[in-house]
């Protein structure tokens, strides 16, 4: 049997890291400071696991770690905004163009499988979109850095 499809498998592992990256991206958006506690409620997880998880991301080079301490670098930032990026450009496909509710599980599900180049374009064709739906800032592309809690879009 011959089958003309490629199938992508893609790794859990690095979806979890940027699960966490894009929370704490979030919560550095909403001008709050990061901290073990916070991460976990967002996820919905418990402390000792994203201490584990922030150990790990510290020697990826993601985030200063220490335990009163946690920041993004700039490696982690733009990671964690390209998946806010991401998220926000689907939410407007399905609010704006499909006409249905943003379902942020399948919205979990695609962010992960972006490329640049398919958010940009998916960007290009939704009218390069500042906001999402609920009035939150779009991060630019990677290429046209700005602050991430710049708001004057």
């Amino acid at each position: 049997m011959e089958v003309d499809e490629r199938l992508y498998v893609g790794t859990a592992a690095e979806e979890h890291v940027e699960m966490y990256l894009k929370a704490m991206w979030l919560i550095k958006e909403s001008n709050k400071q990061i901290r073990v506690s916070t991460v976990a409620n967002l996820l919905r997880i418990r402390q000792p696991s994203v201490v584990q998880m922030m150990k790990r991301i510290r020697d990826m080079g993601y985030v200063s770690y220490s335990k009163l301490d946690i920041d993004l670098t700039e490696k982690g930032e733009k990671i964690g905004a390209g998946i806010v990026r991401k998220s926000r450009l689907l939410e407007v496909l399905m609010a704006n163009h499909l006409k249905i509710k943003p379902d942020e599980e399948i919205i979990c599900g695609m962010e992960h499988h972006m490329s640049d180049e398919f958010t940009n374009s998916l960007s290009s064709i939704l009218g390069n979109p500042k906001r999402s739906p609920n009035g939150k800032v779009i991060p630019p592309s990677p290429d046209h850095g700005r602050p991430v809690n710049e708001e004057s879009a």
